[in-house]
């Protein structure tokens, strides 16, 4: 790793008021700043954050939760445990159809909101880059349908593409609110965006 790529991470605000406040990673305040703006999680929620690991978007959702809620934290990846009894952490593999079972059977309710930063091994070539993300976030919604509460809130990261409206489309079908939105913390130069969708119209088959 470069030595002044290193130097200018460590030099970047948000980096280091994470490592000034105890949270795991700079991307907390992208979730932060997201509910402060749109109010999607609240306290006493039930939170599922998928792709949680290293843990950063799990302490935020904790803070907003307060200690009435509950947050489920799954990864692919062992996640370190935090320090409080209503977070709980699971392995799981968002891709997987026994997932969405697997994450039902932690629940003590259905979830108030999902909020996903799953993200695909970057390769560096773009067009691959952005389906894999568009599909990994279309396989967050997949969970999001099935564990959402009529009324519930959904925040999926996304890459910018040529197949992001499809994307945005399918999530119109199942919330009355959707919106694109970039955090401030989220790297100007980066083409990172978050699909945010509200009031889940749950649907009785």
């Amino acid at each position: 790793m470069p030595n002044q790529w290193v130097k200018e991470r460590k030099r970047e605000y948000y980096y280091r008021k994470a490592k000034e406040e105890k949270f795991r990673s700079r991307a907390s305040y992208k979730l932060l700043q997201a509910v402060k703006k749109h109010k999607f999680i609240k306290l006493g929620y039930v939170v599922v954050d998928l792709g949680a690991a290293p843990g950063g978007w799990t302490q935020a959702a904790r803070k907003l939760v307060g200690d009435s809620g509950f947050v489920l934290a799954v990864d692919l990846k062992l996640i370190e445990p935090i320090d409080a009894p209503n977070v709980r952490a699971i392995i799981g593999d968002v891709t997987e159809p026994k997932a969405i079972q697997h994450i039902l059977e932690f629940l003590p309710r259905s979830a108030d909101a999902v909020i996903s930063d799953v993200s695909p091994n970057v390769s560096g070539i773009w067009e691959l880059d952005h389906a894999r993300q568009i599909d990994l976030a279309s396989q967050s919604l997949r969970i999001a349908n099935s564990i959402l509460r009529s009324g519930g809130n959904f925040f999926v990261k996304v890459f910018q593409g040529n197949t992001l409206n499809g994307f945005i489309d399918e999530t119109k079908q199942h919330f009355s609110f959707v919106k694109l939105v970039k955090p401030k913390a989220s790297r100007a130069k980066s083409a990172e965006l978050y699909v945010l969708g509200m009031n889940f119209k749950k649907r009785n088959y």
